[in-house]
């Protein structure tokens, strides 16, 4: 099992401190955060992606980039990168460019963003094509980062003519596909042979297994020769004192759902059905999404959990609802220390 920093960027006044960070040291806290994890064994660094909204990360290979030149070994990657909205050109140039500087160190986390429609008018689209954008951009991302040259008829961008990516790629750079609340998806990932990454949501877990079955057997349909990769997303707090970690977290993560559902509700004209449940941290933290206590509770309960899903790959998003930046960097250097050790 290998774990990864995960962050959305969101930006909230911290209810514990009462102090909010700028947006300035909301990006400079996961560069630094980074680097420690990269000291400490975790796998990958992933951040998010979003336009206009209160998750205030919208460039992710700037960031990554950063990342890049302070740290050696550590992964850098995305949750996500929205394929549907960006052009794949661009966003295949960017990315090919990233992963020169790193020598091979880049995995691009796909989605198409369809919690936050609001994202396709800002980028001039029609929400109801983001499965047709999704997939055509999946597919020329692949294409472009082949190394040969591309030509295609068009579509929802103009042709291209034999369209040799710049810089070179040097291998197809690694492509998983984010998501798994729709039939169109998983089909997408299996027939490319692309790994699956589970969506964070406020819910019960287990109710992504089906999915994961459906996948698995997707993929193998298609005669693929190796083993697909599975990644979860866990909201994450720990410290040397359960009690402590319980206490500290409970107003940040109310917090952060709060402001998740503000967002989402004023965004998306249908919003999931979890949106309109109330906040009950103790389903959340025995049955949810969230992993919290001591090392030895947070290695005991990520393997549960891990194991329930059949996740290679789990990202901890540890930096939500205000957490202070000095705060986060030495969760990152507990977990380092004391529970990825203890991983299997």
């Amino acid at each position: 099992m290998s774990v990864s920093l995960m962050t959305l960027g969101d930006q909230v006044t911290d209810p514990v401190t009462g102090v909010r960070e700028s947006a300035a040291e909301r990006h400079r806290a996961i560069v630094e955060a980074a680097v420690v994890a990269d000291q400490g064994g975790f796998e990958g660094v992933h951040v998010g992606e979003h336009h206009g909204l209160e998750y205030i990360y919208s460039a992710p290979p700037v960031i990554l980039a950063a990342i890049g030149e302070r740290t050696t070994n550590i992964k850098l990657s995305t949750a996500v990168t929205l394929v549907a909205n960006l052009d794949p050109v661009r966003a295949a140039e960017d990315y090919s460019t990233l992963d020169a500087l790193n020598n091979g160190r880049v995995e691009v986390v796909a989605g198409r963003g369809n919690f936050f429609t609001s994202t396709y008018t800002v980028f001039g689209q029609d929400p109801d094509d983001s499965h047709e954008l999704f997939e055509e951009n999946i597919e020329l991302l692949l294409n472009l980062w082949s190394g040969k040259p591309v030509t295609t008829q068009g579509g929802h961008r103009a042709p291209l003519d034999a369209f040799e990516l710049q810089p070179p790629p040097e291998r197809v750079l690694p492509l998983w596909i984010g998501g798994g609340a729709s039939e169109s998806t998983l089909e997408l990932a299996a027939r490319l042979g692309l790994d699956l990454m589970l969506p964070s949501a406020f819910g019960n877990p287990s109710m992504f297994r089906p999915v994961v079955d459906t996948y698995l057997e997707k993929f193998a349909s298609y005669g693929h020769t190796r083993k697909p990769r599975i990644g979860a997303c866990w909201h994450l707090n720990v410290d040397k004192s359960s009690q402590r970690a319980r206490e500290r977290w409970m107003p940040r993560y109310k917090a952060y759902f709060d402001l998740m559902t503000v967002i989402i509700t004023r965004v998306n004209p249908n919003p999931p059905p979890f949106i309109k449940k109330p906040f009950d941290f103790e389903f959340l933290s025995t049955k949810g999404p969230a992993i919290v206590g001591s090392p030895a509770e947070v290695v005991d309960r990520l393997g549960t959990v891990s194991e329930m899903l059949s996740a290679d790959v789990n990202l901890l998003s540890i930096d939500m609802g205000g957490q202070p930046a000095a705060e986060l960097r030495d969760m990152v250097e507990l977990i380092s220390s004391d529970v990825i050790p203890q991983l299997p």
